[in-house]
Order: structure tokens, then sequence, then C-alpha cells
């Protein structure tokens, strides 16, 4: 299903500039994962963009990368934005969309087009009627992350694979892609069972996993939608449970150039699940194929 795009005000001169440089396709194709993550998630996708540039980015204190310390989602955009070609096609899925959202608004001269996968503009619903996560389930995963860590992180895997015909083997391949460090929350001595060995501590600074939960329970990106004039393409599974699919309509009538294609049949582990019709649709949204 489409969103037929809105009309726009006058595009600013970096959204043009960019736009411009990725006429030809020879955009960089750049991967931002979800939280607790690898950019192996990506893996059979980027084998699907035949004959792209393709990098993958992974998040602060994910897989290596340098942590921010703030549990902030502009300092963590930044922190992405810096390792991105100018003028690039970003690509994010769950968290990495809504940091690909603030990367188009704040950074448009690195962003010439945009796809959000399984996106959202504000992970928690309110009481305004945005669809999301209730805040309550947010905040139970918030506090259990930080006594269970790889309890919880087998809810979150489950949660992302519910109304997937291939459900299990979804959540095996999920699993594979976890960030190493992820199942180790803040304790230095706890075993994947969730225990607290004798003679751990804990370090008194949160982990870069606690502050993307911190993160997605507080980023509200709604405002900035209008600013983004880039165009986006949005994929969701009409069976997110993590993320709900009025969430994308929603977000596909704020932003100015979007149109949203529904996948049906798929719930949030798109870059998994979906690998290949991802693929083909980003590839014909940047012009190497078709149109989207």
């Amino acid at each position: 299903m489409t969103a037929a795009p809105i009309e726009t005000p006058v595009v600013s001169a970096p959204a043009r500039a960019a736009a411009s440089a990725c006429a030809g396709v020879a955009a960089e194709i750049a991967l931002v994962h979800g939280w607790a993550m690898s950019p192996r998630v990506y893996a059979a996708l980027e084998a699907s963009l035949h004959g792209q540039v393709v990098r993958t980015l992974a998040l602060p204190g994910h897989e290596g990368a340098p942590p921010v310390r703030a549990a902030r989602l502009e300092d963590w955009a930044d922190a992405l934005a810096a390792g991105l070609a100018d003028a690039s096609v970003l690509v994010g899925w769950s968290l990495g969309a809504m940091l690909a959202l603030d990367i188009a608004c704040r950074h448009p001269h690195k962003v010439s087009r945009l796809v959000l996968l399984a996106g959202t503009a504000r992970f928690v619903a309110d009481d305004t009627g945005w669809p999301g996560l209730q805040a309550e389930v947010v905040d139970a995963f918030q506090r259990d992350y930080a006594s269970a860590p790889a309890a919880t992180l087998a809810r979150f895997l489950a949660l992302q694979c519910m109304g997937e015909p291939r459900r299990r083997v979804v959540q095996q391949a999920l699993a594979q892609c976890l960030s190493p460090s992820a199942q180790e929350g803040r304790c230095a001595g706890q075993a994947a069972d969730g225990v607290l060995r004798p003679g751990a501590g804990r370090s008194a600074a949160p982990s870069p996993f606690e502050d993307g939960l911190a993160i997605l329970a507080a980023a509200d990106l709604r405002p900035l939608l209008g600013g983004i004039r880039q165009p986006v393409l949005l994929l969701h599974g009409d069976q997110d449970a993590l993320m709900p699919v009025a969430a994308a309509y929603r977000l596909a009538q704020a932003l100015p150039q979007a149109r949203l294609q529904v996948l049906e049949g798929s719930g949030h582990a798109l870059p998994v699940s979906r690998a290949a019709d991802c693929a083909g649709h980003i590839l014909a949204f940047v012009g190497a194929r078709g149109d989207a």
C-alpha cells in the first residue's frame, strides 16, 4: 500500500545537493541496525543489494563501536553521521530507523534518500493516540534488562518474531545477530542465565544497551518530521507486534515525501525474514531497478 506524497515547501540547499548527488544511483547505501543487534543482521539484505556500494554501521557501544556516554538520541545520531558519506541512501531498522530520521533532519547533506524498516517517530504510545508499545511495557523492559539481560533479550527477540510464518527459524537467526556484549548488561560477572556470580560487581555507568532502551523510551521525533525533505520509503510488516503498522501509516502521513509499502504476513524482523523483498524495494526506490 502506498501513501500519496504530500506537497512540500521549498527544499533546503543541503537537501538539494544531496538529492542531486544521488541522481546517478552511485550513492553509498548505509545500513543501521536496531537495539542490541549487530551489523550481521543485514547480511542477507546486503547480499541482495546487487552491484551497490554498501556500508553497515554499528550503533554506539554495539559490536565494538565506541560508546557515546549520553542516553540521548541526538548524540547517537551525531556519532553515526560522522561515519556516513555525503548523500548516502540511509537505511535504518527499528531504533536505527529513529536515528536515521534524526540524521536526515539535522545532517541533511549526509542523506539523499531514507529507507525506514519497521520505523516510527515515537516508540512509546501516548495519550495523543500515537501507536506504539505501552509505557508500562517499555518501563518493564528497562527494569528487567538491568537485572536479567539475557532473559529480557530472549523476550525481546520473541516479540520481534511474532507474526512471522517461520517464527522459530527467524528467531534463531536473529539470536545469531545479537551484539555479543548485549547479554552481559552492566554486570561484569553475569552469566548467560542472568545470575550475578560471587565477586562480580556492577560498573557505575549504564551500559550502551541500557542507554539504548532509555533512548527508545524517551525519544519523540514527531516535531522533526515536517523538516525531513528527502524522499522516504517505509517498509513495515502488517503483523508487527513490537511496532504496530498503524505507526507507519501515521509516519507516512507526517513526512513531506513518503511512501509506505506494507509487507503482508511479516513481523518486526524484516532484515532477516524479508531480506530479499526489502532489497528489491530499496533498489527500485534508489532507481537501480524500475520504480518503487
